[in-house]
């Protein structure tokens, strides 16, 4: 049954079952093809209610334009999957955009941003076992620490436990690390060559193995201090891209940055989300090519 976006709602709401039907018979493929590299298109901002990109508040808030971008994304050559949360991959599957590709689930959305308990960032969405019915490759959590904040040690020891059910399902999980604190009532992440390097030396060691764990890192500004920064582990990483904002002049900036860092020896690929489906030119095609090109 081919499925347009337009009608999803019509299935969704008659054929309920035709999400499980469609994850049962995608087709999957290795973590890694054979270029060794990895380039994931991000899409879990949503359910963490964040919908900005750039100075466009709600830029996100549309699904079907959302979608639209996603489907186009996930076409391009040398791209190989998606993060995204479970009603977006429900989406993806019903529309048959994730054949051959690397599904990654958004384990843990619950520190909503802008909220009081932003810093909580509890799993409300797939667990481990979740991911294995469902037929997924790989999960990724937000570790965000603030030494300022005692509940984050129950967002360490949560991770470290969702770190230890992946791994024993063999299941690469991605680990998102920063330092945070809040600034006039808003969380900020310390990007500081010396806090992004202590927040990977945290992750790396969570759980009762790291034979499964990934490392999703922001890039440094400087390429030395990154140089430095990724010298702090040998697990495998990829790189986030983040909302780099609006503007070409930014846009060739962070390409450089990224340019830069995939040489490093732990670092495996790119894992961008908002710079590439929503690019101050509106391009998607292009957006994505150029970063398939850094690899």
């Amino acid at each position: 049954m081919t499925v347009r976006i337009a009608d999803l709602p019509r299935v969704r709401s008659r054929h309920p079952e035709a999400v499980a039907e469609a994850a049962a018979r995608r087709a999957r493929r290795p973590l890694l093809g054979d270029s060794g590299r990895l380039m994931i298109i991000a899409a879990d901002h949503t359910a963490r209610g964040a919908l900005g990109v750039g100075g466009r508040d709600l830029a996100m808030a549309n699904r079907a334009d959302l979608l639209e971008r996603l489907c186009l994304a996930l076409s391009r050559p040398g791209v190989d999957g998606v993060l995204a949360t479970a009603d977006i991959l429900d989406d993806l599957l019903l529309l048959g955009a994730l054949e051959n590709k690397v599904v990654m689930g958004s384990m843990n959305r619950g520190g909503l941003f802008g909220a009081s308990f932003e810093m909580d960032d509890r799993f409300t969405g797939p667990r481990a076992d979740d991911i294995v019915r469902r037929g997924f490759d790989a999960g990724k959590l937000l570790l965000r620490i603030d030494y300022d904040d005692p509940g984050s040690l129950t967002t360490m020891e949560s991770a470290a436990r969702a770190i230890d059910a992946m791994a024993a399902h063999r299941l690469p999980v991605f680990v998102e690390p920063f330092l945070s604190r809040r600034v006039d009532g808003r969380v900020r992440n310390d990007l500081s060559a010396e806090a992004v390097t202590t927040s990977i030396a945290i992750a790396s060691g969570l759980g009762a193995t790291s034979a499964y764990t990934w490392l999703k890192v922001p890039v440094t500004d400087d390429a030395a201090d990154m140089a430095r920064v990724m010298e702090s582990s040998t697990l495998p990483a990829v790189l986030l891209g983040g909302d780099i904002g609006d503007g070409p002049e930014r846009q060739e900036a962070a390409y450089e940055r990224w340019r830069a860092a995939l040489r490093l020896p732990t670092v495996q690929g790119l894992v961008v989300g908002r710079a590439l489906l929503y690019p101050s030119d509106g391009d998607v095609a292009a957006a994505v090519d150029t970063a398939v090109g850094l690899l």
